[in-house]
């Protein structure tokens, strides 16, 4: 009998849901029914490639502090951010999958909370972060959903590095497959971020007689996959690491023209392992000659295919749940003749414990990831954890933009 698995995708954009509908296609493809869960920004291109999505609550830190204040992060985000999580333990509770894979915190909280197998895929580690604040943040986040889960897929372009999570299965760059026509020719594409603008650019290339697709541009509409374009161009110049990984899959030279920290960091790992395939560059004339003598590149395994596959394998080879959901309903004793509890709610309201470890977690005093692992490894620790994780990651965020501002790789 084939799988039904999840896929979740976090709703801030367009990236999260195309590299996460790249796993769900793969997965489709494997003869898995697939589920999509995510809304905001992605939902456009779930609906491109014909599947209906729930669409729980939307978390946007960006627009409430950006065009608004850290009032409304603290009155709209965070309670935003309590209901996204509960959606997801309603949506799963309703539809009962046989796993969920997801790039959302939020949705792992959820599949923690309801004994969902989990599978995480995140790119956005500690160590691509120097702000403090920020990398405490990103090392919550990656302990908590490192402990929770059966297999931590990580997307890198580099060779192994220092940066890397010692949780983590490694996997090639994941990117979303597309068979259509390709509908405008050109030889250069740019694809630039949220934080990025390419207009200026685009006339210069253009007064250099090259063919240009600007994606970001007036005139531009979003179409199932961009890696159709991207196979057809002779140069990407792009900001971000979706754009990075199309263009390492595609076999496409990529110029990097980061904009916010975090994509510079991501810059800064090209550039110390001189990935094939990629120039990075700091100003728009040297991106004008990165694109006269761009790097030679040649094409990368598609991570989707392993994480499809890994999935499949391991729901085929396990009983998924039975064991763990009879022990979940079992009583745990109690002195005085008060009332038991089971398990999960013992976890659930032991609140002391797991506040302290997860403030430890965040602030990153004296523990590794895999001390981290270790210690949330038991049922009780990790239901505690997810009790009280979306507060906390709510404030990490805020916290972000009272110093910096919202900023994603």
């Amino acid at each position: 009998m084939s799988p039904t698995i999840a896929v979740a995708h976090y709703p801030e954009g367009a990236g999260h849901a195309t590299r996460m509908l790249a796993i769900a296609n793969a997965l489709r493809d494997r003869g898995a029914e697939v589920l999509l869960a995510g809304g905001g920004a992605g939902t456009e291109f779930v609906s491109l490639h014909g599947y209906d999505e729930f669409e729980p609550t939307t978390v946007d830190y960006i627009d409430t502090y950006q065009g608004g204040s850290l009032g409304q992060v603290l009155t709209r985000s965070v309670p935003a951010s309590a209901r996204r999580v509960s959606d997801y333990v309603d949506w799963l509770a309703e539809t009962d999958p046989d796993a969920l894979v997801t790039d959302d915190m939020f949705a792992a909280m959820a599949a923690s909370r309801t004994d969902v197998p989990l599978y995480v895929l995140k790119h956005d580690v500690p160590g691509l972060y120097r702000d403090p604040v920020e990398r405490s943040g990103a090392r919550f986040h990656t302990a908590f959903q490192s402990a929770v889960t059966r297999k931590f897929f990580y997307p890198a372009v580099w060779p192994p590095a220092a940066i890397d999570p010692d949780c983590a299965t490694r996997i090639p760059p994941v990117s979303l497959e597309g068979d259509e026509r390709v509908r405008e020719a050109a030889d250069v594409v740019l694809v630039p971020s949220h934080y990025s603008e390419f207009d200026r650019l685009a006339v210069e290339l253009e007064r250099r007689g090259h063919d240009v697709l600007d994606v970001g541009g007036d005139g531009w509409e979003p179409v199932a996959s961009l890696l159709p374009y991207i196979r057809d161009a002779d140069v990407v110049v792009c900001s971000g690491y979706s754009t990075v990984m199309d263009a390492a899959v595609a076999g496409t030279p990529c110029v990097v023209w980061p904009e916010t920290d975090e994509q510079e960091a991501v810059a800064e790992q090209l550039a110390r392992a001189d990935v094939e395939g990629f120039a990075v560059v700091d100003d728009l004339l040297d991106v004008l000659d990165a694109v006269k003598s761009p790097p030679a590149a040649t094409p990368s395994e598609n991570g989707a295919d392993a994480v499809a596959e890994t999935v499949i394998d391991d729901l085929a080879a396990s009983a998924v749940g039975a064991a763990s959901s009879a022990d979940d309903a079992a009583p745990v004793p109690v002195a005085d003749g008060g009332r038991p509890m089971t398990r999960r709610s013992a976890a659930l309201f032991d609140g002391g414990k797991g506040l302290s470890f997860a403030v430890r977690t965040l602030l990153g005093v004296g523990l590794s990831v895999r001390d981290v692992r270790t210690r949330l490894v038991e049922r009780a620790e990790r239901a505690a954890a997810s009790t009280l994780s979306t507060v906390l990651a709510a404030a990490v965020l805020a916290q972000r933009f009272v110093t910096r501002g919202w900023a994603r790789p």
